[in-house]
């Protein structure tokens, strides 16, 4: 690996490998990948039809079908009409969705703290601040931006 790039390519893919909380997901209630991140998508940018959500994930819509009817059986999100008017129903955020969010989110935030726990708060900024601008950048290329809080 003789490209620093070369090593970005091999840490991404070891990072996508890596989960946080592998053993203590198996079986125990956890939100699924997907679910976690249609759920963090809802939350920031409110009701979306299955069409955005496709738009927004580049999936197609019978992916998207799926994920969100597994997600309405869970209780995690509910159908309602457009809030704009338009004909297509929307998917929103449920309270039970927003809970379960909460609490895999404050999970997820307590094994970064773990991991991150001998870094300074000065490295954290930068390596935020990093995957903040990798990801934009991706973003900028797919033209398709993700609405931050």
């Amino acid at each position: 690996m003789d490209k620093p790039v070369s090593s970005v390519e091999f840490e991404t893919m070891l990072l996508g490998r890596h989960s946080l909380s592998a053993k203590a997901r198996r079986g125990s209630g956890h939100l699924d990948r997907s679910a976690y991140t249609v759920l963090n998508r809802l939350r920031v940018q409110g009701p979306m039809s299955v069409g955005e959500l496709s738009d927004a994930f580049g999936l197609d819509t019978s992916t998207l079908h799926r994920q969100t009817t597994a997600m309405r059986e869970a209780g995690l999100v509910e159908r309602i009409p457009d809030p704009d008017g338009g004909m297509a129903r929307k998917f929103r955020l449920t309270a039970e969705g927003g809970r379960q969010l909460d609490a895999e989110r404050a999970y997820n935030v307590r094994a970064l703290e773990r991991v991150l726990s001998d870094w300074t708060a000065e490295d954290v900024a930068a390596f935020a601040g990093f995957l903040k601008r990798f990801n934009t950048d991706i973003e900028r290329i797919d033209k398709r931006p993700w609405p931050r809080p």
